[in-house]
């Protein structure tokens, strides 16, 4: 990698410096090799370190970098293709489910969640949070969080269903009784909480898109997912659909 002068650059330096740094990785960098410190870098390029941060997180963000605790900076292969469609109209865990299940613990959801499920802040209803992760030539590329109310899988017993996994597998399994009448699902980028991130092999606050998705029986909704995906290394598709949710100033539209 050469050095370049960013004095005169129209465009912000870090977005100059952004585009320099991914010509380099195309020529002189192969997929997995450590970048030099951030030192080194600052220092080549003329730049702050605040600068070369700000060029480094955007080539994060659009897939070309990876950091990795107790590694460094990497350059990324390239995104694996994860079909998110909302064609298939399939409970979780039915048929060819990529989703591994890993536990299952009863407590109050998050708020947006609760509202999402129409349940009522502090009211004490019991849901069920499953926990699973995605996985993709054998890394981890998304993990979930599937909330269940106990109303939508009363035959549940904690007989057939003690704790962890198999807990988590009664619960799909009862979903799987009820009739699916369709679901929606909406795509936002988001930043990597720590459980998340840890799961991900992340640092937490890592860009990842997050796909939530809402189960509908009986005319309301009976399970929300909230899917955490590795934004650097997955590209979601939508299969022969194309429906996508936008949202945009608080407005919400159907785009084909």
């Amino acid at each position: 990698m050469g050095t370049t002068q960013l004095e005169t650059a129209p465009e912000p330096k870090y977005w100059h410096l952004k585009t320099v740094l991914s010509d380099a990785l195309d020529s002189d960098f192969a997929v997995g090799e450590i970048l030099p410190n951030e030192r080194d870098l600052a220092a080549r390029f003329g730049v702050a370190r605040a600068t070369l941060r700000q060029a480094l997180e955007q080539l994060e963000l659009e897939g070309r970098l990876q950091r990795r605790r107790g590694v460094g900076t990497t350059v990324a292969p390239p995104r694996v293709g994860v079909d998110v469609s909302t064609s298939q109209h399939v409970w979780p865990g039915a048929g060819d489910d990529a989703w591994q299940p890993l536990d299952c613990t009863l407590a109050a959801p998050p708020l947006a969640v609760a509202r999402m499920l129409d349940v009522a802040e502090g009211s004490g209803d019991a849901v069920h949070t499953v926990r699973r992760i995605r996985m993709t030539h054998g890394q981890a590329v998304a993990a979930e969080l599937l909330y269940v109310p106990a109303g939508s899988v009363p035959e549940l017993s904690a007989i057939d269903a003690p704790s962890g996994a198999s807990r988590a597998r009664g619960v799909l399994r009862e979903l799987q009784r009820l009739a699916l009448e369709g679901q929606d699902r909406s795509v936002e980028l988001g930043s990597a909480r720590a459980d998340d991130a840890k799961e991900l092999d992340r640092l937490p606050g890592a860009p990842v898109l997050v796909v939530t998705t809402r189960y509908l029986a009986g005319g309301e909704t009976v399970a929300v997912s909230v899917a955490t995906y590795r934004a650097d290394t997955c590209r979601l598709t939508f299969g022969d659909s194309g429906d996508l949710e936008i949202s945009h100033q608080g407005e919400e539209r159907q785009a084909s």
